[in-house]
């Protein structure tokens, strides 16, 4: 084929052309705004040219202990500032970013760091005792020993313990700034890898890439049309999928990074008040706290307030709380493979119309693909025909575009396995509504299949969460020698408020059908991940662990 005029003497060049990186929006905000405050956490204070100026002292120091692209550097942090300027300072070495999840045993967190080469490690002092252990099994079982360093949060009230080698303070005060986050060579590369153990007791390396990492950032503005300066509260764990991606938008848009220790609905709304925070994240079981919270914990906020919501459906209970709360809620779906929330239920002026209960159902969905985001349908899993847009037909949400993971790390069978047929397979079973929306009604293994009927546990766990004493609530399948399963409730109530079983039961004779009725309901505590997602794959296990009724 011959050349095209267009190719002629028309080359890329460092002129014309850079690889895309988040790394970029901090450069730009310490240009622009340098005077101007970026983190805010307890006494202390930055600005954007004083967070920059720290990220790039760490960046200089991970260089010099031999960090440089393609390694990898896991750290073990609360949602504080030096877990901020890692998210600035590892990329921006063209190094990987390893965020590990604070809930984890010393066994998981040795075999994560070993999985993915760590060549260092930063770890909050909360987290000594565990890293220790950690520390000892990756040595004596793995034979890997990486340069440790200590963070001592000043906010942190517990002791102080250190398990590596070098305070971070001091680390940062002996290594000058390096002149410039330089970021990737390739906007392909690596700048992040995060597990999915949340649900599943299989967990896998996520390899994500700069290239999406800065799309989905810059999506997170367009989707809560979010202004320069915002003021965005840490709720959502940093190691949650790089806090789906507002480490980098924060910075995109020169905005203060309001950060929080622990997830507790008075410091939630003291911080709200007291900072003017305008945004947040979190999942459904934050957002119940927050509505079922004492009222006058939430005196004094009478700016606006909008909240992100993803990792479960949202119960129409929840949607309705948050709107007598005054805080505007913006539904969001993804999974780690797509950095988070890579979709996102838009609200449409016409819905303003509608009525309270068509609202609630509409915002419920998990709606369409964010705005660079090239595909998001929902398929036959085995065809990989697009189901028709009738609300009944059942398939599998699928995504294709920037903003999906490389792969899993060592796994290629996983890999191929997850885009096969050209789009990746979330694994969640949905319908296409006639607009064009999808809604979520399962995972694959959350269905309940009983006496050959197909049974929505998030159906059954929507009617739950009508009932003004659940605070949260899980349906899984329980063997049954008739039915083959049935329905088991687990709920955890909300505090001071008393149930019995019959009097839950009752309710959801109510709305469902007979054969959706949970058969029995247990109050108990969920298991969570650090996120406030239910571990359902723990509630299976204890439901099918037990003597199948005759």
């Amino acid at each position: 084929m011959a050349m095209s005029i267009y190719e002629q003497g028309l080359d890329r060049n460092s002129a014309n052309f850079a690889p895309l990186s988040p790394t970029s929006f901090v450069e730009r905000s310490a240009e622009v705004f340098a005077d101007m405050p970026a983190v805010v956490h307890g006494s202390r204070r930055f600005t954007w040219s004083q967070c920059r100026d720290r990220s790039a002292r760490l960046a200089t120091a991970l260089r010099e202990a031999g960090v440089g692209r393609g390694d990898t550097v896991s750290v073990m942090l609360a949602n504080t500032p030096e877990m901020i300027e890692a998210h600035y300072a590892v990329p921006g070495i063209n190094a990987v970013l390893n965020t590990l999840n604070t809930r984890l045993d010393a066994d998981l967190l040795a075999w994560q760091m070993n999985y993915c080469e760590a060549k260092v490690l930063i770890t909050d002092s909360e987290f000594a005792p565990v890293m220790r252990e950690a520390l000892a099994r990756l040595k004596q079982v793995y034979k890997r020993a990486p340069v440790v360093i200590d963070v001592c949060d000043p906010e942190y009230a517990g002791p102080h313990e250190c398990v590596g080698q070098i305070e971070y303070e001091a680390l940062l005060a002996a290594h000058p700034p390096m002149p410039r986050l330089q970021g990737p060579v390739d906007e392909w590369d690596a700048i992040a890898i995060s597990y999915t153990s949340g649900t599943t007791g299989d967990p896998k390396g996520v390899v994500t890439h700069h290239r999406g990492a800065y799309l989905n950032a810059v999506c997170n503005v367009t989707v809560w049309t979010m202004p320069h300066f915002a003021r965005y509260l840490w709720t959502l764990p940093m190691f949650h999928c790089n806090g789906w991606c507002f480490p980098w938008t924060v910075a995109l848009l020169g905005g203060v990074h309001v950060c929080l220790r622990k997830v507790e609905t008075k410091a939630i709304f003291a911080a709200i008040r007291d900072h003017e925070v305008g945004y947040y994240s979190a999942a459904p079981i934050v957002h119940n706290l927050l509505i079922a919270a004492p009222s006058e914990e939430r005196l004094g906020i009478s700016h606006k307030v909008r909240a992100m919501v993803a990792g479960a459906a949202p119960p129409a209970s929840m949607i309705e709380g948050m709107a007598h709360l005054g805080i505007e809620l913006v539904h969001v779906y993804g999974l780690t493979e797509v950095y988070g929330p890579a979709a996102v239920c838009v609200q449409k002026p016409s819905w303003d119309e509608a009525s309270l209960g068509e609202q609630v159902r509409l915002n419920g969905r998990q709606g369409v693909r964010y705005p660079l985001q090239e595909g998001m349908t929902v398929r036959d899993p085995e065809s990989l025909q697009e189901v028709p847009a009738d609300g009944k037909t059942i398939g599998e949400i699928m995504f294709r575009g920037n903003i999906v993971m490389k792969g899993y790390l060592k796994n290629e069978a996983a890999t191929q396995t997850a885009f096969q047929g050209g789009w990746f397979h979330t694994g969640d079973l949905a319908v296409l509504e006639p607009d064009g929306y999808a809604r979520i009604r399962d995972r694959s293994k959350d269905v309940i299949i009983s006496g050959g009927e197909n049974i929505s546990s998030i159906e059954v766990e929507d009617v739950l969460y009508r009932h003004p004493a659940v605070l949260a609530c899980a349906v899984v399948a329980k063997p049954d020698a008739k039915w083959g399963e049935t329905p088991v409730a687990f709920v955890e109530l909300r505090p001071g408020a008393e149930v019995t079983a019959e009097a839950l039961i009752d309710h959801c004779r109510t709305m469902l059908a007979k054969y959706k009725i949970p058969r029995e309901v247990r109050f108990e505590a969920l298991p969570k991940t650090a996120t406030g997602k239910i571990q359902k794959f723990q509630l299976r296990s204890k439901a099918s662990s037990e003597e199948v009724p005759e």
